[in-house]
């Protein structure tokens, strides 16, 4: 299927963004494209996606399975690789701001990239806490091996569905490369996602999901805000203690988590495109 895309679209910025976190075994990144595993009407199956033949458009597919694309396939699409944001209302909004006006400038189709499943983008988040994103990318291919569902789809490189919450509440991760605060933190979300104390179905709101996410014991602030920002593509969502986002303001003196958040006020309520300019703008940052 294609996917009209609101346009200036910075695909290859998108999709960098992913490859570098893509979960080995479930999701990976080659040329262009982007594919992973995931369960459609009951089935594995490997989507994928890249570019159309135009700026506005991403082809949807399912490989090696009969059905097409159902809508809410579709719409998680969407939402992940975020094809309808306002990029003229982005612009005007944050082009006000001198270093997110030159930012603007080398990113003008900006976007903030979704999850295809908000428990995974928890977990994948509470991993990257003081960490490298390599090295979290490692550690989540270690548990998706580990206690990831064995599937066989053709494709050598995807051979696991991500963990289910109930499966990860009881994981001993042993061995993992995993520091014991960062295990307990997963099993508590995992318990929390489990009996439906956190949702990411929305039946809860940004502000209600953020508040369940800050009362689990290891989550703090950073990941509550990451979490809302992707896997509840909230908009204004805003990690302001993060020290790439610090980091890359451009400021006379050394900027503090406090100052950046203070400024950011005026980015409303656009402060998560905001972000995704301030990494685009350090290598290898940003959760």
């Amino acid at each position: 299927m294609r996917l009209s895309c609101s346009t200036p679209y910075d695909w290859r910025r998108l999709l960098t963004f992913f490859a570098a976190r893509a979960t080995p075994g479930v999701e990976c990144v080659e040329g262009d494209t982007y594919r992973r595993t995931l369960v459609v009407n009951g089935q594995p199956r490997v989507a994928e996606v890249g570019p159309g033949r135009d700026e506005g458009e991403l082809r949807l597919g399912l490989r090696g399975a009969p059905e097409r694309p159902d809508q809410r396939l579709v719409s998680t699409a969407r939402r992940v690789f975020d094809t309808e944001a306002p990029i003229a209302a982005i612009r005007d909004a944050l082009s006000t701001d001198a270093t997110l006006g030159r930012m603007l400038e080398h990113h003008p189709g900006v976007r903030v990239p979704g999850a295809w499943d908000g428990f995974e983008l928890a977990v994948r988040a509470i991993l990257g806490q003081q960490i490298s994103v390599r090295a979290a990318t490692t550690i989540a291919g270690r548990i998706a091996a580990r206690y990831g569902e064995p599937v066989t789809l053709g494709d050598a490189s995807l051979n696991r569905l991500f963990p289910t919450p109930a499966r990860l509440a009881r994981a001993r991760f042993n061995k993992l490369g995993l520091v014991q605060s960062r295990i307990d933190t997963i099993r508590r979300l995992s318990t929390a996602v489990d009996r439906g104390q956190v949702r990411f179905d929305g039946t809860q709101s940004s502000t209600e999901t953020c508040k369940a996410l800050l009362a689990i014991k290891g989550i703090g602030d950073w990941t509550a805000q990451y979490v809302c920002m992707r896997a509840l593509k909230d908009a204004d969502a805003f990690p302001s203690s993060d020290l790439g986002l610090v980091s890359a303001i451009e400021a006379p003196q050394r900027v503090t988590p406090k100052a950046l958040a203070e400024r950011a006020e005026h980015w409303r309520p656009w402060r998560a495109y905001a972000a995704m300019l301030l990494w685009a703008s350090l290598a290898g940052s940003g959760g």
